[in-house]
């Protein structure tokens, strides 16, 4: 095929989009490691556990059945009912089956719900740091992304009088994502609250990202911001999926939960686009809904463990700030200390993107820079890899810091 320039001209919808910066960390690990070069890499953003067995076994026996036909395009009946209990027990809410879209991830999900909902200019505030993906898919769906910055000392909880400012007649909705990715923040219920009632006074939609809510540690619990009212719960729309809590991160199967309108909405995207989830993969998610949840228990503890292994050997490097993370898998430290110093090559680490790569390059070990989440300075480590690989990993990015002028 000849590589001579076409006359190809692409959308301009694609003009602001950005790749997905941890992507980009994992890939150039991956090009390392591919080269014979030791890395470790803090990048990942799943967990590094099997797919429980009685998943598995359950999508073997459905592959036997002969499982290989469309579906409803918004799931499995037996599928959207389970997800409606599941959703309704956490959030204490009576869910619909008619209230559930099944999606090919959470993602996948979240990007329904833009489409359905912006028109050219319509605002949605995200609270920073935040997923990479948000912004983007707004700007997709001919949005625009309101950044409202937040506090490590808040656990980067969104303040409701910030909110309250940066709300205009052009606000469609605010994005909840806790516990956090990136930070592992999780929010507090008189936050929640908080902005829960301006939400439903003002007729924002929260979007609640809820994909972590089953790895919280410690003193911590999990919030649902639906739970606190009855007019906060009509005012919102849950997103969750299996990939986090089941280790089922390439099965790719992902819900959302809301008003009947806007789920039909969604549905219709979906439905002139991918159509609907595999239909072995919801077979698998149907028995990670249904059946034993000592694996999630199992899977929370061992993050747990390591969790307290990564902030207590972070808090131990000078220079490095980190308020602990109490959900997710993540830690998000402060290390802007150290920006602006210079690698013993002489470079200058100008920004936390130049840290980043002289950590992977010099220290063989991967973190992903806080710019892509909308924080400068900091860096995201994911714990979700095993306790060998955090305590060699943390003593390279110690060895490699240190060496710094």
């Amino acid at each position: 095929m000849t590589t001579t320039p076409s006359r190809i001209r692409l959308s301009s919808r694609l003009d602001p989009v950005k790749p997905s910066i941890t992507l980009a960390v994992s890939a150039r690990a991956g090009e390392l490691k591919a080269r014979g070069i030791d890395v470790i890499s803090f990048g990942a953003g799943e967990p590094d556990f099997d797919t429980p067995e009685h998943i598995k076994q359950a999508a073997r026996a459905a592959l036997d059945r002969g499982v290989s036909r469309y579906t409803h395009v918004a799931g499995l009946v037996d599928l959207r009912r389970a997800v409606a209990a599941e959703l309704g027990r956490a959030h204490g809410m009576d869910i619909s089956p008619d209230q559930v879209l099944v999606s090919t991830g959470a993602k996948h999900s979240l990007y329904n719900l833009f489409m359905a909902l912006l028109d050219p200019g319509d605002e949605v505030v995200i609270p920073a740091p935040y997923w990479v993906s948000y912004p983007d898919m707004v700007l997709l769906a001919g949005g625009k992304p309101v950044i409202l910055p937040t506090e490590a000392s808040r656990a980067f909880a969104p303040d409701p009088d910030a909110l309250a400012k940066v709300l205009t007649d052009r606000t469609r909705a605010i994005v909840i994502n806790t516990p956090s990715n990136p930070t592992g923040g999780v929010f507090d219920a008189d936050t929640l609250r908080a902005i829960g009632e301006l939400c439903a006074a003002r007729g924002v939609l929260i979007v609640s990202d809820d994909i972590y809510r089953s790895l919280v540690y410690g003193s911590a619990r999990y919030t649902s911001i639906a739970s606190l009212s009855p007019e906060i719960a009509r005012q919102t729309v849950l997103v969750d999926g299996v990939s986090k809590s089941y280790a089922m991160t390439g099965w790719r199967i992902g819900y959302a939960a809301g008003p009947i309108e806007l789920i039909r909405a969604m549905g219709t995207i979906q439905g002139q686009s991918t159509s609907n989830p595999t239909h072995i993969a919801q077979v698998a998610a149907l028995a990670a809904l249904t059946g034993p949840q000592e694996c999630v228990a199992e899977m929370r503890a061992a993050f747990d463990t390591r969790r307290r292994e990564m902030v207590a050997r972070l808090r131990a490097m000078p220079g490095v700030v980190l308020d602990e993370p109490l959900g997710a898998f993540y830690c998000f430290p402060d290390l802007s200390a150290h920006v602006g110093r210079r690698a013993p090559s002489g470079a200058a680490l100008v920004d936390d993107v130049a840290l980043c790569n002289y950590l992977v390059e010099d220290g063989r070990v991967a973190v992903v820079p806080g710019s892509g989440f909308g924080a400068p300075g900091f860096v995201r480590l994911s714990y979700a890899c095993s306790m060998d690989e955090i305590r060699n990993g943390l003593d390279r990015m110690g060895e490699a810091l240190a060496r710094l002028v």
